[in-house]
């Protein structure tokens, strides 16, 4: 094997364990390339089914041809699409455009916390409420193209995620099978060993675990493999005519597009490969990241 299938393989392994293992299983899709390769990865696993819902927190703020993909792709591999959504801030307006609005003069570091905290509302809030069920859920129904209210309220147990360890710091901290408290926060000091392909999965009755089976995979793997298998993907990746495209995708207001004339998956293989990139955080263009936003929203519960 190569070295892509033998990652292909090493994800299938994983993704077939958490099904074997935990009874209450999802898959979090935020409709990137990652979680879409993962979407791809489970549906060979199970040999074109999906055995388990996919869940996307919906901030209200993702990009129309995000969501038009979403629902493009749930219809045509019938897959189980909860979404979740945080309507209470949002129907507060407690949110970084609404209060930018507000307060047009915000200085930088006000918009960064301003940032953070509306992603602590719309994503951390929001898909611990749906995974544990006390938030609003609704369900695809695959004969009307429509989400309907979900009536099933049982938290989820095991989480897959399309956590990479090369994307960001704090991600590299995470094993395959990671287990997170009753309130979703991680303690990072406190993971389990995973040597030769030994995987923890037994765990205390209640413990929430994140399950990633694209850990080990590189920014040029998951291309490669987009290429290899002909996955469809979303059109913000690509340059347009601009001279920009988006490397890593989230809201509308708070992502920021590189300079690049990659106008199609070998394009951006090129890219990486030319090393162009290669001192450019492949999330850079995520403004609420900051210093260390993400793995402050990460220890929170947050993907």
């Amino acid at each position: 094997m190569d070295h892509l299938e033998q990652l292909e393989q090493q994800s299938v392994f994983i993704l077939r364990e958490a099904f074997r293992h935990f009874e209450r299983l999802c898959m979090l899709w935020s409709i990137g390339k990652d979680s879409t390769v993962m979407l791809w990865l489970a549906r060979k696993a199970f040999f074109g089914h999906v055995p388990f819902p996919l869940v996307h927190v919906d901030t209200s703020y993702k990009l129309p041809e995000m969501i038009a993909y979403r629902d493009k792709l749930a219809m045509e591999y019938k897959l189980q699409m909860v979404v979740g959504q945080n309507v209470e801030a949002l129907a507060a307006k407690d949110t970084f455009p609404d209060r930018l609005a507000a307060n047009p003069k915000m200085t930088v570091e006000e918009q960064a916390i301003a940032r953070t905290a509306c992603c602590g509302k719309l994503k951390a809030e929001a898909l611990g409420a749906t995974l544990h069920g006390t938030g609003v859920r609704r369900r695809l129904n695959l004969e009307t193209g429509q989400y309907e209210p979900d009536h099933d309220h049982q938290p989820y147990t095991g989480v897959i995620v399309g956590a990479r360890a090369d994307e960001e710091g704090s991600r590299s901290k995470e094993r395959y099978f990671s287990p997170r408290d009753k309130n979703n926060v991680w303690d990072v000091g406190d993971q389990p060993p995973e040597f030769w392909n030994q995987f923890k999965t037994d765990f205390a009755p209640g413990t929430h675990v994140r399950i990633h089976p694209l850990l080990d995979w590189t920014e040029l793997n998951i291309w490669e493999y987009i290429k290899r298998e002909s996955i469809p993907t979303v059109s913000l990746y690509y340059d347009q005519g601009a001279g920009t495209r988006y490397r890593s995708l989230g809201c509308g207001p708070c992502q920021a597009p590189i300079k690049s004339t990659s106008k199609n998956v070998d394009d951006i293989i090129a890219e990486l490969k030319s090393g162009k990139l290669k001192n450019i955080a492949e999330r850079s263009g995520r403004l609420q990241d900051g210093k260390h936003g993400l793995e402050e929203l990460r220890r929170d519960g947050y993907m």
